[in-house]
């Protein structure tokens, strides 16, 4: 019998809900979202009152998630001596969700994925307005026009909401450089990712999985939301220097842990397909140390199936028989094992204002990464 490699890290989301909820903060940033999306819906229904399936689909999606980049920006807002209490940060806090909302509906799109949080992605949400309604035209063309444009909404609407948190004009100038700059390293990553399979060369595979990690996911999700709020509360060099050192280990471990999953998750636990990965052939870090350890028949069989985009349950079994029989699942553990410490070794180092913070980060870790069966 072949080895099984069954990793539940969801079971871990009620450990990262908590966490997330110190100080009620998933609570605020939710009514931070709604305060935002009640202004924006009185702009769309003034526009059009076809507009109400759009915001409706924003309402939808952002019902979801677990609102792990406020926390940690609202975490690097604490710990540069950020008062608790000031709505005007959590709102700041909350724009990253936007961003995420529409990082999410393009990455869907680009994917092929049916289904997001629960529900179904954005361009199948719209494409089946379309067929149900007997209009006229392609309705999956429809969907995939409608949810370009819904991805753009939700980047405008994050700018927006920056800019208009509440917060003082020059803590949101200090912090404003950097918030643009990462959402040009997660647009750059999301090309990088894009490029691998459709350009794949044999050496430096895992090092170009890394910078991909890095810039799609970990500097976005950990490292630069805690920078953020850290430059919101004018924190000095040395803070923000420290959050990059704890930030962008967790941030990997975070997506090597997500890579696992998109492979061996519970899709009604994940709230998205499993497999998809697998279908568009992203080359991550799981898949570069599979091509580095099999040959043979598992060679052929993963040159062949990797990629292909009707890849069936019975063929996807096949595919993660040769990434198990590769031992790679192991070794990306062993990864994730490396940078944890790393990164909890960092966080001991951080100069925080308030010692609270070093608590709820460490929460944050544990959760975000564990392991747990």
């Amino acid at each position: 019998m072949p080895p099984t490699f069954t990793p539940s890290p969801l079971d871990l989301a009620p450990a990262l809900g908590r966490a997330v909820d110190e100080e009620r903060l998933r609570t605020r940033v939710d009514a931070a979202l709604a305060r935002f999306l009640d202004r924006q819906d009185a702009v769309l229904a003034s526009i059009s009152p076809d507009l109400l399936p759009v915001a409706a689909a924003v309402r939808d999606l952002l019902g979801g998630g677990k609102r792990l980049r406020p926390a940690f920006c609202y975490w690097g807002w604490r710990g540069a001596g950020g008062d608790s209490s000031d709505e005007g940060a959590v709102a700041a806090c909350a724009a990253l969700e936007l961003l995420q909302a529409g990082a999410l509906v393009h990455d869907d799109l680009m994917d092929r994925s049916d289904t997001r949080r629960g529900l179904p992605s954005a361009h199948r949400r719209f494409e089946a307005l379309h067929a149900d309604r007997g209009w006229r035209g392609d309705a999956a063309r429809y969907g995939t026009a409608t949810a370009v444009l819904l991805g753009d909404l939700l980047l405008v609407w994050c700018d927006e909401l920056v800019w208009d948190c509440g917060l003082d004009l020059a803590a949101v100038r200090r912090a404003k450089p950097l918030f643009d700059l990462m959402r040009t390293e997660v647009m750059a990553g999301q090309y990088l990712e894009l490029l691998e399979p459709a350009a794949p060369r044999p050496e430096g595979a895992a090092e170009r999985a890394r910078t991909v990690a890095h810039y799609k996911s970990a500097k976005y999700t950990v490292e630069r939301p805690l920078q953020i709020g850290g430059l919101l509360a004018a924190a000095d060099p040395a803070l923000t220097s420290g959050y990059a050192a704890f930030g962008l280990p967790l941030g990997e471990a975070f997506q090597l842990r997500d890579d696992l999953l998109g492979v061996y998750g519970d899709p009604a636990v994940t709230g998205k397909p499993t497999g998809d990965d697998l279908r568009e052939g992203k080359r991550t870090l799981l898949i570069a140390e599979t091509e580095e350890h099999c040959g043979g028949a598992d060679a052929r069989l993963l040159d062949e199936l990797l990629g292909a985009p009707d890849l069936d349950e019975v063929r996807l079994a096949l595919l993660r028989g040769v990434i198990t029989r590769s031992g790679a699942p192991e070794r990306v553990e062993a990864r994730i094992g490396q940078l944890v410490a790393e990164a909890v070794a960092a966080l001991d180092q951080v100069p925080l204002v308030d010692e609270a913070a070093r608590r709820v980060l460490r929460r944050l870790t544990d959760a975000a990464t564990a392991r747990r069966h």
